[in-house]
Formats: C-alpha cells, structure tokens, sequence
C-alpha cells in the first residue's frame, strides 16, 4: 500500500474545505425565488368588472412571500404596464433561481397558444389577439433563456370573454402550452374549455389550500385539480403539464438536493422499488371519461375502479345522466320502414340517415336518432345539419359533454348558424351555465329577432 505524506493530506483537505465552502452558495443561488403576479378585472369592454382577479392576485402573493418568494403584483395592467412588469420580472431572473408567474383575468388561444389578455386590449380580429395579448409560450421561452432552474405558469384565465365573438363563435378556452425543460404550467380548467361561473374563487382556493400542505409542487397541483372537481360536482378540473427535473416544493425552504454522496450498492440493494403513483393513472382514466361525457364512458370507469375519491364524482356524473332511451321495439312508423329499406340496399345514403334520424327524434327515441346522424357525420364529418341534431339528441339523453362539442363543430364550419346557437343554448342550459345559454340565444335572436325557441 503506497503511503501518503501530510503535504498531500493537507492539499487535500484544503480542496474539501473550498469544495464544502462552495455548496452553501450554491445551494443559496438555486433557492433564489422570482414571482410576477397579476390580476386584471378592470376590462372596459366587458359588461362589468370581473370580481376575483385582484383579490386572486392579491392571496396568492401574499402566499408566496410566505413561501420565501420576492414578488412584484401588478393590478388591472394595460399593454404598456404589462410590458414594464414583465421586463423587471426578466430582469431579476438569476441562473439557477425559480421564476413564477401568475395570472388571472381574461386569456384567448390563437394560432395554438395562449394569450394573456391587458385591459386596453382593442381586439376586434383575431391578429388583434396577437398583438395586444401576450404569448405564454414567449413568456416561458424568455424565462428559460434567462437560466431559470425552475419555470411555473399558472393562470386563471379560462373564462369566456367579451372578444372573441367579435371573430368567432365558439369560445376555445385555452392552448396546451409548448413547455421548456424543468417547467411546470397549471391551468383553471382544461384546455379548449372555459371554467364554470360560481360564488367563490374556487381555482385560487383550492391552490392556497394545497399549497401550503408539505409535498412537491406536481402533488399541490394534482391536490388542487381534486379540490376543483369535487367543489364543482366534476363540472371544472384544471389541468397542469410538467416537465420538471428537479423536486420543488411551495411548503419547504427551497428545492431538495440530493444527498452529498451516493449509497453503497449494499445499501441500493434494500432501498424499496419505485412505484408509479396509482392515482396519476386514475386522474388520466377520468380525464379521459370526462372528456367522452358518455354514459357508458363513466360505467366503464366506475367498473374498473370502483372505489375512491374519483370513483364518488363518476357516479355523481353517472346520476347526472338521463338513462338512454333505447326501446328494444322499433317504432312503429311506416316512413321509418321505408328508410329502412333504403338504408339497407345503400348504406351511403346519408339523406336517408338523416331523414330517418329526424323521425326518431320525434317519435322521442333519441338513441337510435344520434346513431343515424352518426352514420350522416361518418359519411361527412362537415354536415352541419347532421352535427346540429346529434348535438340537441345527445342533450335530451344527457350525453351534454358530447353534444356541446357537436354544437361548437358546427358553429365553427357555419359561425353564423341560427338552429345550432339555439340548441348550445339549450345545451349550456342542461350543463347548468345560464349565462353562457343567454350569451347563445342573444347571438341567435340578432340573427333573427322573432326566434320563438331563443326568445
């Protein structure tokens, strides 16, 4: 064994002083925590103030200094306002800090990203969102650049908003955002759909809530999308998508590291084996569901996991629906019969799909209507006609999920479609969304003042 002078041993335990020295501050410069915040309420062209965005911002600043954060709160921003917030925002980032950024108020999905919306806005076209709005997917882009170890979005900003009938009909919620390495980005509600009106700041609630609780940040998110749907009865689940790389967590002083030095391969041999988290799986399975909204979707799902805290809202789902009526007679009609023959010597006939579907809704067999205009989309899936019916079909057996996108499909090939603005409206009714079915009826009755269904 070769021996080992004091001149060595002292240069050694030197470089291990330096070494040892060097990692508070480095532990200190990761644990640098940025956070913008801001709250816009004060639109002019809406009807009136929105009522929770500042009180949102307001909270959650005032959680997050808790959580060790430096924030800067920005309240009813116009486009120059927001432009100066976000630069100081950019500006404090350091390499290796967390950089958060918050925002409730109105936002719009333009050409597949998310646009967070100033209260000067003048948007009238849909370039108009481009250039007012601010890009989330920039705003990431920008944060990452700056060295930002860890990236959190998170917006309340799913609502339905006072522009976007301006240039279309259908409101498209938000877009999934395109998210860097080590970020995290939470939303009110899914994308593509826009969170329910209620009493209450549910989102912010829940989030305050599961924030404070010990646990990485993905487990505080997963805490709050359960909080929202159970305070909803399922009508709302926010959504998030991670690409973290390091453990975060609000509760804690900062990031956890790892331990200073790996364990023996004895010691490796008894560690337990990771497991994947049973609930991730479960929460897709009813994300899944939920964006089916059939009744034979949530059976399948309560079936397959029959007990739990997601199996409880699925049969709540499940009572919500009306049972199907699918009597095992047909109807006895003899203008069906002679569809009937029709179909079977032609089985494109897509007239003939649609005819015999309007007679079974009105002989009240919706089932065996919204499998005929089935057939009518199968064989164009640009019939607006046929998407009309299947939606207001699927609304009277409680397939509302569905129908609403049937509703939205055709309102977008024929913006201006009086029939399919009534039966969203009905539909919206049916979802328990007044104001969204008085938001369909009014658009409809400027098309036709003396609508009788509308009015």
């Amino acid at each position: 064994m070769a021996s080992v002078s004091p001149r060595h041993i002292v240069a050694l335990l030197l470089i291990l002083s330096v070494a040892m020295g060097a990692h508070p501050a480095l532990a200190q410069q990761s644990e640098t925590r940025i956070a913008l915040v801001i709250g816009n309420a004060s639109y002019p062209d809406a009807e009136a103030p929105l009522r929770d965005p500042v009180n949102n911002a307001r909270a959650l600043a005032d959680e997050l200094r808790r959580s060790g954060f430096e924030v800067d709160v920005g309240e009813n921003l116009t486009k120059e306002a927001m432009r100066a917030a976000f630069d100081r925002f950019y500006g404090k980032i350091k390499p290796g800090s967390t950089a958060l950024m918050f925002f409730s108020g109105y936002g719009i999905q333009s050409d597949r990203q998310t646009y967070i919306i100033p209260v000067n806005a003048q948007i009238w076209t849909e370039a108009d969102v481009r250039r007012d709005g601010y890009s989330l997917d920039l705003v990431l882009g920008e944060m990452n650049k700056k060295g930002a170890a860890v990236k959190i979005a998170i917006l309340d900003a799913s609502r339905r908003n006072p522009y976007e009938r301006r240039f279309r009909a259908v409101a498209g919620g938000l877009a999934p955002a395109s998210v860097p390495k080590s970020t995290v980005v939470m939303y009110a509600a899914a994308p593509g759909a826009v969170a329910r009106d209620g009493d209450r700041p549910v989102f912010v609630d829940e989030l305050l809530k599961a924030m404070r609780a010990p646990g990485k940040i993905e487990e505080a998110f997963n805490r709050t999308m359960v909080g929202v749907s159970r305070a909803t009865q399922g009508e709302q689940i926010p959504w998030f998508s991670s690409s973290l790389v390091e453990d975060f967590s609000f509760a804690t002083a900062g990031r956890t590291t790892p331990d200073p030095a790996p364990p023996s391969v004895e010691a490796e041999k008894n560690l337990p084996t990771a497991r994947p988290d049973p609930d991730a799986a479960v929460r897709l399975a009813y994300q899944s569901a939920e964006s089916a909204g059939t009744k034979k979707a949530w059976e399948d799902f309560v079936q397959k996991y029959p007990s739990g805290r997601y199996a409880e809202l699925a049969r709540q789902k499940l009572a919500a629906l009306a049972p199907a009526s699918d009597p095992a007679t047909p109807v006895d009609d003899p203008a069906i019969k002679e569809l009937d023959k029709k179909i079977a010597l032609n089985r494109s006939d897509g007239a003939a799909y649609y005819k015999r579907g309007q007679l079974y809704a009105q002989h009240g067999d919706f089932s065996r209507a919204v499998k005929d205009f089935d057939e009518v989309i199968r064989l164009n899936p640009k019939d607006v006609e046929g998407l009309n019916n299947r939606c207001w079909a699927r609304a009277m057996i409680g397939e509302l999920q569905p129908a609403l996108k049937d509703c939205d499909a055709a309102l977008e090939l024929r913006p201006r479609y009086l029939d399919a603005l009534d039966s969203r409206g009905f539909v919206n009714l049916k979802l328990g969304q007044p104001k969204n079915a008085i938001a369909d009826y009014d658009a409809a009755l400027r098309i036709n003042p003396k609508h009788p269904s509308a009015l």
